[in-house]
């Protein structure tokens, strides 16, 4: 995948935005994962991903913990912006892009939350509204 000076840039101011996101949740660590992939876990439990060109695929994305259920319709209602990611769609785990025009960041800190929540030890989970 090859970006251009402003969609690195954008890259780059996104994966910041999602990384302050994520690590305001008690307890989270951020990790690289692979040379261009970053793990949010809470203890040592994976709730997100930021996805860079999974496998040459030419799609930035947050992959998060979700279940069949949403991730479908999520999918369903917007199948621009989401997809089922690879490996771990099967376990219900949706993605949504970054790398589009328009990132809908609500969404994302919603998806951050319930997917930290999911994983998160329940003292922990009970201090995120």
């Amino acid at each position: 995948m090859t970006l251009t000076s402003n969609q690195l840039s954008a890259s780059t101011a996104r994966r910041a935005r999602l990384v302050e996101l994520c690590a305001a949740f008690p307890e989270v660590s951020v990790e690289t994962a692979g040379e261009t992939h970053l793990a949010f876990r809470i203890r040592k439990r994976i709730f997100a991903y930021y996805a860079f060109d999974h496998h040459g695929d030419g799609i930035i994305a947050f992959t998060c913990k979700s279940n069949l259920n949403e991730q479908r319709r999520l999918v369903k209602d917007d199948p621009d912006s989401f997809f089922v990611p690879a490996y771990l769609g099967a376990k219900g785990w949706v993605a949504i892009r970054l790398d589009l025009d328009e990132v809908d960041w609500e969404t994302v800190a919603e998806l951050a939350r319930r997917a930290y929540q999911d994983v998160a030890p329940r003292k922990l989970a009970a201090l995120i509204d």
